[in-house]
């Protein structure tokens, strides 16, 4: 798929992609999920190391989408809205949020927050309203468009449990970088060092807030549209081919 022009975005403009050993490496493979994937070539001779919080900290900051990139979604015409723009895409960034639990054995009713984004745009999807989370849910059944991220196991489970879903074409990144001889997950800041030379920001007062407020803040919705976005672009830096058309 031809990557469309990249929206204005705020921070780190005149970013250039000049390719290190690490990200040679991570580049290169198959889809994880192709049956014609070969299995050799999910054990790789050898293994890479994972970038640490030090080397990252040195790095010039990944550019981010600004808030006129980013549409927040709180009913079902906005859903439909939003449905629209993203199908016409192959692929998407794909997250959520929840609001954490600080009690031992207490359950979230998580999640709270989905993440969708393409190339230029993300959408933040509170599910609130019963009318937006049945379109969420169509959203992330829908075959034929791969939903790329990282660490979805509790994300997936999540989602069946308060959605009803099984999210359809869903690829875990952290199992591409295995493939390509990565040991440990990489998780989002580690793969935009290794693939763009860039330190990705995190708010973790973002990170650690109260995804169920009725009204997000800026910061929020910033923080989760990004980790989105970011993940999508990660999954076409990594080149791997988009899901099967439906």
């Amino acid at each position: 798929m031809t990557a469309p022009t990249p929206p204005r975005r705020t921070a780190a403009h005149g970013q250039t992609s000049t390719h290190t050993p690490l990200e040679t490496a991570a580049r290169g493979a198959t889809h994880p999920s192709d049956p014609e994937h070969s299995s050799h070539a999910s054990r790789p001779s050898h293994h890479h190391a994972t970038p640490g919080k030090e080397e990252i900290a040195l790095l010039d900051a990944f550019e981010r989408l600004g808030m006129d990139s980013i549409t927040l979604v709180r009913t079902p015409e906005q859903a439909d809205r939003a449905r629209d723009a993203l199908c016409k895409a192959t692929a998407w960034g794909f997250d959520t949020e929840s609001k954490p639990t600080f009690v031992q054995g207490e359950a979230s009713d998580g999640p709270h927050i989905v993440q969708l984004a393409t190339l230029d745009h993300a959408w933040v999807f509170q599910l609130q309203d019963a009318g937006c989370r049945a379109r969420v849910a169509e959203l992330l059944a829908l075959r034929g468009v791969t939903k790329a991220g990282f660490g979805l196991g509790d994300d997936t489970k999540r989602i069946k449990a308060k959605l009803g879903v099984e999210p359809a074409d869903v690829l875990e990144l952290n199992t591409v970088f295995r493939q390509r001889g990565y040991r440990m997950d990489m998780g989002v800041k580690a793969a935009v060092a290794v693939l763009f030379n860039r330190r990705f920001l995190k708010s973790k007062k973002a990170a650690t807030s109260n995804w169920a407020n009725d009204r997000l803040t800026e910061a929020q919705v910033l923080y989760a549209a990004n980790d989105a976005w970011a993940a999508l672009r990660v999954f076409h830096a990594l080149q791997v081919p988009a899901a099967p058309a439906a």
